[in-house]
């Protein structure tokens, strides 16, 4: 498994700065936006061309691994071994001239993340992850921080497109706005991870988002010391469930964050 892992680490990094310089090209200019579900999410050709230079990679390198892409869909390989491709991470964001997107690539090891490389063109920040090395923002090490005042905490929230308006969602959003310094929405999940990883913000709430960009930040935060749950306090142990519910912080943080989501849910 190491030595997998390692040769994983290795071309996993390298194709996804190339596709993610790919994808930067063509940001800004004028582009096919295609809405591509009855939520109103979007594709673009930068996400096509992006995957592609992605799935060449992976297929060449690893013909035996199971792929699930975000827009080719699976590979229909059986492995052990399953990559999560989220080609361009934030493509609404990137489709109205908003510079925050990435790409992300996950390996799968028998339903545990066990590698998440991400990288942000914009400025150039290669994230990377695994059970080996820890996690590492252009090769300096992450950890996530504490900090004591939970008035001035700042956290992201994260939620499915399923999700929009749902009574319950749009209560814990309002209930965590009203007591936190800060709630993000970024639109780019994996820059949210990414933020909790580096120290910058100090916690993710999670409302029912699956995709392919979900476990490579999961393990960049988790690799980095935070802790991730579920809404009943049950750490997380392995991919399960196909409608997460997650919060993700500093260890010292869980039984305050817990509280704030029930409290939000009551």
């Amino acid at each position: 498994m190491e030595q997998v892992l390692i040769k994983a680490r290795e071309v996993a990094s390298k194709v996804v700065v190339e596709a993610g310089q790919a994808a930067l090209s063509a940001f800004d200019r004028s582009a096919q936006v295609t809405e591509k579900d009855e939520f109103g999410d979007v594709v673009t050709e930068a996400d096509h061309a992006a995957e592609s230079i992605i799935l060449k990679q992976l297929t060449k390198s690893f013909p035996d691994h199971a792929i699930i892409s975000e827009e080719s869909g699976h590979n229909d390989v059986k492995s052990d071994w399953t990559w999560q491709v989220d080609p361009l991470d934030g493509t609404n964001n990137f489709a109205i001239g908003l510079p925050v997107f990435s790409s992300s690539i996950t390996l799968i090891h028998k339903n545990q993340p066990v590698l998440g490389v991400i990288y942000e063109p914009v400025i150039d920040r290669l994230y990377v992850a695994d059970t080996l090395a820890g996690a590492s923002c252009n090769g300096q090490v992450m950890q996530v921080q504490k900090r004591q005042n939970p008035n001035r905490f700042t956290i992201a929230w994260i939620q499915g497109h399923a999700v929009r308006n749902e009574a319950k969602a749009v209560q814990l959003r309002q209930h965590l706005d009203l007591n936190c310094k800060r709630m993000l929405r970024t639109w780019a999940p994996t820059l949210c991870w990414a933020l909790l990883a580096k120290g910058e913000i100090d916690g993710v709430v999670l409302y029912n988002s699956e995709g392919e960009d979900l476990y490579s930040g999961l393990l960049m935060v988790r690799e980095a010391g935070a802790l991730v749950f579920d809404f009943d306090g049950n750490e997380f142990t392995g991919i399960k469930s196909e409608s997460p519910y997650f919060i993700a912080c500093h260890p010292e943080n869980r039984a305050y964050f817990l509280g704030l989501v029930r409290e939000g849910l009551d």
